[in-house]
């Protein structure tokens, strides 16, 4: 096998991969668009998805800043050597992220370091399968932390919130399925996907479900009462109400895929992989000779590219915007000006930023921050970066990390070190609530994935502390211009998460009675 063409494909696969969304998903995410209503937090989060989308496309950059783990899924003829092809792969990821296709997502379990090349123990994730067949098939998953968060595995049987006792059978299974939808809410960057593995043990479970995940989005189960099950998810998971980011809307879920295999008698788990909109998975046949990409998969039919859409929709927008309606930030911004804000309000910030992600928030509750903060807006972010040959760094990929993991810290800091607003996905908890009440501070929801679109509006970066903590976990100072979000939790004890989760819950409910037998 010729080596060198071996780890040129298995880049091509990667770069794809992290920049070009495959056709069913592009297919799903344009349906999903045409169902809302005009005007709506979910029509407008639809629109900055479907622009992300294409300004990919354009830079050939990530879609979402977070590349996840990478997970392969290699078919071999037998007799290939698969240690080439794992040298292949590793070399493939290194350049990768060296050029700025993923980012630098391996981090030591004990220490936190970052490797910065995304190789180390476990990483990537490579699975081998030998077949019949006479070509190397490679599948590759870029599924990242704010929608593997939302992963669940049920024990049936149980009781699950607004739908009672699940028992060991398909109506079990069906609650479960249903319950997976709800508990995601925005964290996972809905609308979203949903593979589900029934049965196996704790980790084969798991894998099942995760291989779901590589099943096209128009394909049909084989087996009768999967495929049933699938479309009755399909046909009610969206009248939960949930939305694109948890904002409320007409499409929740996007796809849902079922697989199945045999367990032992004392144990039934129903598995549920979740992913995002942006379903980041491709795959290719390879020459095992020449190690050249034969063909391209998951890129049949229609090609939906939303340029043209989105031309038309930015014209409109900008013919019908009325300023009034859209309130500018420019830090430090004072207690006054924060507690004029309600959720639901848009704002659009100019000025700086400045990003803080887990191992920020952590510090800070230990050590003094390392510049002032006070009145200032903190960015739960890990960018992508890259640093030119002058040493200037420039960011290839910024949207919002999941923000819920700071609930333990962020009150705290905000009052601690004055800080005005943060900006996130997917809302925060009941401690972050009675802080922004008390102290007078917002909660700003940005477009989960949205990394391009994000990068467009910061204009430079001006400096950068703790980078011990590794680029994606530093403390970015980042200029900004027309950087645009949504209130969601405001200085007045009110949640659009918590409105929208109790609204869910109640409509959950609905789905309790008895439908497969």
């Amino acid at each position: 096998m010729n080596l060198e063409k071996l780890k040129e494909s298995m880049y091509q696969l990667i770069v794809e991969t992290s920049t070009n969304l495959p056709k069913d998903v592009r297919r799903a995410i344009r349906e999903a668009k045409q169902r809302e209503n005009e005007g709506t937090r979910a029509a407008m989060s639809l629109a900055t998805i479907t622009n992300n989308i294409q300004m990919a496309d354009e830079n050939v950059s990530p879609i979402c800043q977070d590349t996840g783990l990478p997970t392969f899924k290699i078919k071999t003829p037998v007799g290939v050597n698969q240690l080439q092809i794992k040298e292949a792969i590793y070399e493939a990821i290194t350049k990768a992220t060296k050029d700025g296709k993923l980012r630098p997502n391996s981090v030591d379990s004990l220490t936190g370091e970052n490797s910065g090349d995304n190789l180390g123990l476990g990483t990537p994730v490579i699975k081998f399968e030998q077949w019949e067949k006479d070509y190397i098939e490679a599948k590759l998953i870029l599924k990242g932390g704010g929608c593997e968060n939302k992963n669940i595995q049920y024990s049936l049987p149980c009781e699950l919130d607004g739908l009672g006792r699940a028992g060991r059978d398909l109506d079990g299974i069906r609650k479960c399925i249903m319950h997976s939808v709800y508990q995601a809410q925005g964290q996972g960057c809905s609308a979203g996907f949903i593979g589900v593995g029934i049965g196996g043990d704790r980790s084969s479970g798991y894998d099942l479900a995760k291989e779901q995940l590589f099943r096209s989005a128009d394909d049909v189960n084989p087996n009768e009462s999967l495929r049933q099950l699938e479309e009755y998810v399909m046909d009610h998971a969206n009248e939960l109400g949930i939305g694109t980011m948890g904002f409320g809307g007409e499409t929740t879920l996007l796809g849902c895929k079922v697989g199945v295999m045999n367990r032992i008698p004392a144990s039934f788990f129903v598995s549920v992989a979740y992913n995002c909109w942006a379903f980041r998975r491709l795959g290719i046949s390879i020459n095992p000779e020449t190690g050249d990409i034969n063909e391209w998969q998951y890129q049949d039919g229609e090609l939906v590219s939303f340029k043209e859409e989105n031309e038309a929709e930015k014209q409109t927008a900008a013919a019908s915007e009325s300023e009034s309606s859209i309130v500018t930030l420019e830090a430090p911004i004072t207690e006054e000006k924060i507690r004029e804000l309600k959720v639901g309000d848009v704002v659009r910030i100019n000025g700086m930023m400045y990003t803080g992600r887990d191992a920020i928030h952590k510090h800070l509750s230990d050590n003094d921050a390392p510049i002032d903060l006070n009145g200032q807006i903190i960015y739960h972010c890990g960018p992508v970066m890259l640093k030119d040959d002058e040493g200037q760094w420039h960011v290839k990929a910024a949207g919002p990390t999941t923000s819920i993991r700071e609930e333990p810290y962020q009150g705290d800091i905000m009052k601690r070190f004055g800080i005005r607003a943060v900006i996130g996905k997917g809302g925060m908890g009941p401690k972050t609530l009675a802080a922004l009440e008390e102290h007078g501070g917002v909660y700003l929801n940005a477009i989960g994935g949205a990394a391009q679109y994000y990068a467009d509006c910061i204009k430079s970066v001006e400096g950068v502390d703790l980078m011990q903590f590794g680029i994606p976990e530093a403390m970015w100072h980042l200029k900004v211009e027309g950087f645009t979000a949504v209130v969601t939790m405001d200085s007045h004890g009110n949640s659009l998460h918590e409105k929208v989760d109790k609204s869910s819950l109640e409509k959950l409910a609905q789905f309790k009675d008895r439908v497969f037998n």
